[in-house]
């Protein structure tokens, strides 16, 4: 089985005085894919309940989910494509074929391409979205065992190696310009929205590596737990969420003081983390449980547990 995946940044605000961010956009979805199946999971993050699900092709993994909330894209593991999920009608509209074994599916910032993680190649698929007929427009050699993308503003985009150890950078025009050595087995990462800093799940070594993206070099090291995955950082740069799949429980760390703030037990084999955009929702799901975690941040504590399809991993939710 393969290392999870995790996906998607957004986060939670400091302090109580700090909750109140505006108003909750009505569309927000959570997409869960279970990989154990050929479906996704489609729920309502403001009414925390499931409302359908999607079919897409083999073992899907990794869910990216497009800056203007429009898509979804979801990497097929055992398929070896990726299907982009059309999230006003919750139907597949494009079905893209891949490298080998695609574990991850990001979009860049501005939208214009989707990034594929092929686990099994140890390549990155490019693929032109703009193009009425979405395909792969390049192929570009990473590390050993591709595990998950996270993009930057600038247009660049940091790759997991997991069979490296290290963080392969991609340019704004998807070309290889340095590996960055992280921990053992690097797995999920996300990034702060302005870019400045990209945290890396280090499963193998139980720690968190912090890459400084104006140096490409590891700034910090934090606490990750035993075994973490998937991982996802706050909004205003304050926390990051760290599923810890040994110990069946998410992390809040506090950037700022580089300690952990709280451990929430969640289900088992926590994979997945994402979190609203008003910060105030983290979604972990949970692979070996079938049930993805809603945790309120503030309280902390997990506030509902919602079913999913079989063997859910990664969850991306919607910016709108």
């Amino acid at each position: 089985m393969l290392l999870a995946w995790l996906l998607v940044a957004a986060g939670t605000p400091a302090t109580p005085t700090t909750r109140q961010l505006g108003h909750y956009p009505l569309r927000v979805s959570a997409y869960v894919a279970n990989s154990g199946s050929t479906t996704v999971s489609a729920y309502d993050t403001r009414l925390e309940r499931r409302i359908g699900a999607v079919q897409v092709g083999r073992g899907p993994t990794g869910v990216g989910a497009a800056p203007d909330g429009d898509e979804v894209y979801v990497a097929n593991g055992r398929a070896d494509t990726v299907s982009f999920i059309d999230t006003a009608s919750r139907l597949v509209t494009d079905t893209v074929r891949v490298g080998h074994r695609p574990f991850a599916a990001m979009p860049t910032r501005d939208g214009d391409r989707v990034l594929v993680a092929n686990f099994g190649a140890d390549t990155v698929s490019v693929i032109n979205v703009q193009d009425p007929d979405p395909h792969v427009v390049d192929t570009v050699p990473v590390g050993r065992l591709p595990h998950s993308i996270t993009t930057v503003p600038d247009g660049r985009a940091y790759v997991t190696d997991n069979g490296d150890g290290a963080v392969t950078v991609l340019d704004p025009h998807s070309h290889a310009i340095r590996e960055i050595e992280v921990g053992d087995f690097p797995s999920g990462i996300s990034s702060l929205p302005d870019g400045h800093r990209v945290y890396v799940s280090n499963t193998g070594s139980g720690t968190v590596s912090v890459i400084d993206t104006s140096k490409d070099a590891v700034v910090a090291t934090l606490p990750g737990g035993h075994a973490p995955l998937g991982n996802a950082v706050s909004p205003d740069g304050r926390r990051l969420y760290v599923a810890d799949s040994a110990k069946d429980c998410l992390l809040i760390i506090d950037i700022p003081t580089r300690h952990v703030i709280a451990h929430v037990h969640v289900g088992v084999q926590p994979q997945g983390v994402a979190v609203t955009p008003d910060g105030r929702r983290v979604w972990v799901t949970n692979e070996q449980s079938d049930t993805v975690s809603v945790i309120d941040p503030f309280a902390p504590e997990v506030r509902d547990t919602l079913p999913t399809g079989h063997e859910p991993e990664g969850i991306a939710i919607t910016p709108r």
